[in-house]
């Protein structure tokens, strides 16, 4: 296949392919921006050291195995939660999904209404409502489903709609094909249309466990014992606020990566073509 027929993406249909004067400006650019953010990191850096942030107290506790210990064990925690989360999100953006392109006017517009509501109220929002009316009604729920069903439930509207936009590039020929042979329109769903559809949005749907992940940093308001939540307690223990949180964040920033890196990695298996 040539370099003219290769598949485009959709940068390819959003952008022209810049020219040479466009190239030059979007490198000077880069290099003006490069600098503004070294200079912006030498300013937070040099005001860490004037504040005495870089001091050993502050940092020799990471050379201790209790410390990573008990990191590890609020890192384990925001696994647990992320994939649980991520699990039931799937299965009821399938359902809601499903609902919503069934063709059964009532079922569809309830599903609708259901996964604009999730896709809408924060995530937050959903967690305080765990926490603070559902116990009124005497349903009494551990931390761990205090954080998990809210993030599931936030995802699941995000996720419902994927899968929709996964059945949308279904060509709409192989729908009529399977019908005109007489496959009923439940089993050309499932058969036909659904196999190729969750093909299609694999990438996205692994890549919106970065989300899950995000998500459960706000345990703190449950109590749950996530990984941001050990964090807060080695803060108070030994006041070590800069440190700490830079630490953590570099933790979130590696997981998030290796889950970015394996949507493109899955991509790449299945022939799906996206942006890196």
């Amino acid at each position: 296949m040539s370099q003219t027929t290769k598949a485009r993406t959709i940068r390819d249909a959003l952008y022209e392919v810049p020219g040479p004067k466009t190239r030059r400006k979007m490198v000077i650019g880069t290099a003006i921006s490069a600098v503004l953010v070294a200079w912006g990191i030498s300013l937070i850096v040099q005001r860490f050291y004037v504040t005495g942030q870089f001091a050993p107290k502050y940092w020799t506790f990471f050379g201790q195995a209790s410390t990573w210990s008990f990191l590890l064990k609020g890192f384990e925690g925001t696994l647990q939660v992320a994939f649980v989360a991520g699990v039931i999100a799937l299965a009821l953006g399938l359902v809601l999904m499903l609902g919503r392109t069934s063709g059964i006017k009532p079922v569809a517009a309830l599903c609708r209404v259901v996964t604009d509501f999730f896709r809408g109220v924060p995530s937050l929002l959903l967690i305080y409502f765990f926490f603070l009316v559902v116990p009124q009604y005497g349903i009494k729920m551990s931390s761990f489903w205090m954080i998990t069903l809210p993030v599931a439930l936030a995802a699941s509207g995000v996720l419902a709609e994927v899968f929709r936009a996964g059945v949308n590039a279904v060509p709409r020929g192989q729908v009529e094909a399977a019908l005109s042979i007489g496959l009923s329109p439940m089993r050309t769903t499932f058969k036909i249309v659904l196999p190729q559809a969750i093909r299609y949005v694999i990438p996205t749907l692994i890549s919106q466990l970065v989300v899950v992940v995000k998500d459960t940093t706000v345990a703190y308001v449950v109590s749950y014992p996530d990984l941001l939540q050990n964090a807060r307690v080695l803060i108070t223990n030994y006041d070590a606020l800069v440190s700490v949180y830079f630490t953590i964040a570099i933790i979130y920033v590696i997981l998030n990566y290796l889950i970015h890196r394996a949507s493109l990695a899955v991509s790449r298996k299945l022939g799906v073509k996206i942006i890196d």
